[in-house]
């Protein structure tokens, strides 16, 4: 194998094949999650918080296609986290596996997002003749918020424990990133998890003009990663030496 020589490192090999294909994997299935979690918050989830979708006519398709979104946006979540584990075990296998947890963690509220937006299309088309409309209203309204609190907590807060401040401080540690752009997990981590914090205080309403600007670092941070990983992989360093 050539030798790469890095400032810090010292003399290493350029990332096996193996390697280069967990790179790879792991930029698109970030890609995966960016799509599947747009597209269910802003194209396909719209009518349940528009109007009184239990009790109306409802777009029963659009927002089931939703809920299939977020499931295969649970599988690439999941599936970014078991992809990296061999290799960041490497740099510190109790924040790897810590990552995988906030990971799998993320996943289970994104979960229960989906079973409230599932009830409440199975409510909304079944028979229930002796239900009245204020009390279906009063349902479908708890189920909403629901979904709206697994989002507020999941991508909302346990992103930014996981993909935030760990994968950050492992990618920052590891060097398999430029440490520049894995400054923006160091930073967006803390902010969403501040952010969030305060959305659950009553400090700031989500979505509101300082909720979307603590985002920000965040969502360029995994946005370059998967893009990177994409187009360059993993920079040689002794983490990439073996196969992952």
């Amino acid at each position: 194998m050539t030798t790469v020589q890095t400032p810090v490192e010292g003399p290493v090999r350029t990332p096996t094949g193996s390697t280069k294909k967990t790179a790879h994997l792991v930029g698109w299935l970030f890609v995966i999650t960016y799509v599947t979690s747009i597209a269910a918050k802003f194209v396909f989830y719209p009518p349940l918080f528009d109007t009184d979708y239990i009790t109306g006519s409802g777009e029963d398709g659009r927002v089931t296609w939703g809920a299939l979104s977020e499931m295969i946006l649970i599988i690439a979540n999941i599936g970014t986290a078991v992809a990296l584990f061999s290799l960041l075990r490497r740099v510190h296998e109790n924040l790897a596996l810590a990552f995988v947890t906030a990971r799998v963690m993320e996943s289970v509220f994104i979960a229960v997002g989906i079973l409230s937006v599932l009830t409440i299309v199975t409510l909304r088309q079944d028979d229930l003749g002796a239900a009245d409309t204020a009390s279906l209203t009063v349902v479908g309204d708890a189920l909403t918020a629901l979904q709206e609190w697994t989002f507020a907590l999941g991508p909302g807060f346990v992103v930014g424990v996981g993909n935030g401040i760990i994968l950050g401080y492992l990618m920052y540690r590891s060097r398999l990133v430029p440490r520049g752009m894995a400054m923006l997990g160091l930073v967006g981590g803390p902010l969403i998890c501040l952010s969030g914090a305060a959305v659950m205080l009553g400090l700031i309403e989500a979505g509101s003009t300082w909720h979307n600007l603590a985002v920000v670092p965040e969502f360029f941070w995994e946005l370059s990663l998967g893009i990177y990983l994409i187009v360059k992989g993993f920079r040689p360093t002794r983490y990439t030496e073996v196969d992952a």
